[in-house]
């Protein structure tokens, strides 16, 4: 068994090439597909409202919903169109 001195040099071009592969990882396009449903959690987070504003939003049709047992999903994709869709262009 052969022992290997690392030295400073050694060290240093270990960390560039470490932080490279890191900063290539987090530039690369995420596989993950978006989600369909969300959560009111997560929607409420998206929208930065509350959950009063939220429960308004379900009751006067804003943001269509779907209940599964107690638990209220939103399909993300109609709140980004509904966000489109109300969309101002500034002056």
């Amino acid at each position: 068994m052969s022992i290997k001195i690392l030295t400073l040099e050694d060290l240093n071009e270990f960390k560039s090439e470490l932080l490279g592969d890191i900063q290539n990882l987090m530039a690369e396009p995420q596989n993950e597909k978006p989600k369909k449903w969300i959560k009111s959690s997560e929607v409420r987070k998206m929208l930065s409202i509350s959950a009063g504003t939220l429960q308004n939003l379900r009751i006067n049709g804003t943001l269509p919903y779907t209940k599964f047992g107690s638990v209220i999903y939103y399909n993300a994709h109609l709140i980004n169109e509904i966000l489109e869709s109300n969309h101002i262009q500034g002056s």
